[in-house]
């Protein structure tokens, strides 16, 4: 007997031979393909001269990028991306130069003279000047627009004494005059446009700002570029994307899987496992904001609000149904503080705490019974005996109340109250909507034309201003129909604001700065829910450079810029150093290498040849 390897049984071991190497060839080249083609952009540390591309996701969405109408905070950050302003806001928030290189005041405080940068141009080449300066001031005086007109409170008018000298005039001294949140405008641009609160904005947005917005897609995203000429210098990232979500748990599966730099509003349960992520940095703090229940107070007979909440002794008594501890705890997930005044605790100058904290006898607490005597004693009860409140003309009190869809904390927060409020023995149409709903209901116009504000209740939160005064500023009677949401009126406020706006004696104006806390808190247009803390996060394994503002976010706070104009990437060398995508992909490649080559060589050893027999 004679043994014969079976004819062709060589060749195939040849023949895996060459094929394996192929296969592993083929399947890097298949791997780096999927790779590329899954639709995550190239990481931010790229070769020197490719295309530097930031992209950023927000929960909020600009209601509109035109700066004289638009009031949420997603536009009011692509405004400071796009213009200036006369002075800006350092990264500890203290005035610093911008547009103004320097300025001062006359001997009677009454006038105010800023020289003007030389050398600045708008993003179309036009130079800027002292007239723009001035334009921009006058313009918003004489048109009385309401975006910016309570920043501009005893400003009499502007003038441009040469090109690069600025004075403002002002009624009285005024104390807060380095803070106002106005940016610059080009003249040549905006002295077109007769009527700017109904202005559609084209693209460009023209500005003399590190970057230009030269894109929006409605609830999708902002494309800024860089302007290669800012005065301040050239910005290394070249291209700015705030890509808008409605989902953040959404938001941060792309932030983890490298299609964004950075993500603003992360969810709390999310949050504590990205603290410990290398290559993260985190941020959990709280700047001039809080949370809030507002009503409509309107006291005109064209709102569409219950009148009960036109009643001050109604919605003090809703304030002992609110339990703001468990709004903490349930709505931030423990992130954040219970609120009560519009000013939040330690977030100004140790030496000028704006804070107004109120007395054990003026502060509300969560008492459902109490709540329920303050009623009755009002003058809204249950005359049936049926569980239902009625109001003064025997009426069945249903009141309505919206949580945002934007915000998850709002959410949970709106069920509780609804929860706490039908304790009372109120009935309450709970809903969530989006900003969209509420802003047409907030800034509703009847077929007469009047303002007919048509909702009760929402919740909604508020970033305030550097100048505390800026942010109480905006519940003096003229801001109705503008920032005024609650359309609350009272006379002493807008008395003691004005007294304020000019008194250049801190310790006097911070006891009125006190005093307006005090009034609209026991008034109670709003109940100050929460001071929340925001929670954001960066990618630091692919950039450098950035910059907190007052310890928090170092973007999305529509007020300091540094991130975006000192932002780098980590550049990728072609030496030992390689990206993480390309470390991941050659050691999936060597993986499945070594299994093919394991798989043959089992196949050639253990399948035994046929044998055939002579």
């Amino acid at each position: 007997m004679v043994r014969h390897v079976r004819s062709g049984s060589s060749a195939r071991r040849w023949l895996v031979l060459m094929v394996v190497p192929l296969l592993v060839a083929g399947l890097a080249w298949g791997l780096s393909s999927a790779l590329a083609d899954s639709g995550s952009p190239a990481p931010a540390a790229t070769q020197p001269g490719e295309k530097v591309t930031l992209r950023l996701g927000l929960m909020n969405v600009p209601d509109s990028l035109n700066p004289f109408v638009g009031y949420e905070n997603s536009a009011y950050e692509v405004w400071c991306l796009n213009y200036d302003f006369l002075v800006a806001y350092a990264p500890d928030g203290s005035p610093r130069p911008a547009i103004a290189e320097s300025w001062s005041t006359s001997p009677d405080g009454k006038t105010w003279i800023f020289k003007i940068r030389k050398g600045v141009t708008w993003q179309d080449g036009k130079p800027l000047t002292a007239r723009d300066v001035a334009f921009t001031y006058n313009y918003i005086v004489k048109k009385k627009l309401g975006a910016y007109n309570s920043y501009t409170k005893l400003i009499d008018y502007a003038e441009a004494t040469d090109d690069y000298t600025c004075e403002v005039h002002c009624t009285k001294p005024k104390a807060n005059m380095l803070r106002l949140y106005i940016y610059v405008f080009p003249e040549h641009i905006w002295s077109k446009i007769d009527n700017p609160e109904k202005y559609q904005m084209t693209y460009p947005i023209i500005g003399s700002g590190p970057f230009k917005t030269i894109e929006y897609k409605t609830s999708r995203y902002t494309r800024l570029v860089k302007n290669p000429d800012y005065w301040g210098g050239e910005p290394t990232v070249d291209e700015i994307i705030f890509e808008y979500y409605t989902n953040n748990d959404s938001m941060v599966q792309e932030f983890k899987n490298g299609k964004l730099d950075g993500a603003y509003d992360i969810p709390a349960a999310q949050f504590p496992a990205l603290t410990k992520t290398s290559g993260v940095e985190t941020f959990e703090s709280n700047v001039w904001s809080f949370e809030y229940l507002t009503f409509n107070c309107y006291d005109e007979p064209a709102s569409l609000g219950n009148p009960v909440l036109k009643d001050v002794k109604f919605r003090q008594a809703l304030n002992w149904a609110v339990d703001r501890e468990k709004l903490v705890q349930v709505g931030l997930s423990g992130y954040g503080r219970p609120g009560s005044t519009v000013c939040p605790p330690d977030e100004y100058p140790t030496s000028w705490n704006a804070h107004y904290e109120p007395s054990p006898e003026q502060k509300y607490g969560f008492d459902i019974e109490k709540a329920k005597q303050l009623l009755d004693a009002a003058g809204y009860v249950d005359s049936d005996g049926n569980g239902m409140r009625e109001d003064k003309n025997g009426k069945p009190i249903t009141l309505r109340l919206w949580a945002r869809n934007e915000t998850i904390s709002s959410q949970r927060e709106g069920k509780l109250l609804a929860d706490w409020f039908s304790q009372c023995g109120l009935k309450i149409d709970f809903d969530v909507v989006d900003d969209g709903v509420l802003d047409a209901k907030l800034y509703n116009y009847n077929d007469a034309g009047a303002y007919a504000p048509d909702y009760d209740m929402y919740l909604w939160d508020f970033v305030g201003y550097a100048d505390p005064g800026d942010s109480l500023a905006c519940f003096v009677t003229d801001q109705i129909e503008w920032w005024n949401d609650p359309c609350w009126s009272n006379e002493e406020y807008d008395t003691v604001m004005d007294q304020q706006m000019g008194e250049l004696d801190p310790q006097a104006r911070l006891e009125m700065i006190h005093r307006l806390q005090e009034i609209f808190y026991v008034e109670s247009p709003y109940i100050v829910l929460t001071y929340p803390n925001n929670l954001s996060v960066v990618d630091t394994s692919r950039w450098e450079g950035w910059v907190p503002f007052m310890g928090s976010s170092p973007f999305y706070n529509a007020f300091n810029i540094d991130s975006y104009v000192k932002l780098h990437p980590l550049v990728k060398t072609t030496g030992t150093t390689e990206s993480k995508s390309n470390t991941t992909l050659y050691i999936i490649i060597g993986a499945i290498a070594a299994a093919v080559i394991v798989v043959v060589v089992l196949v050639l050893v253990l399948r035994k040849p046929k044998v055939v027999e002579e």
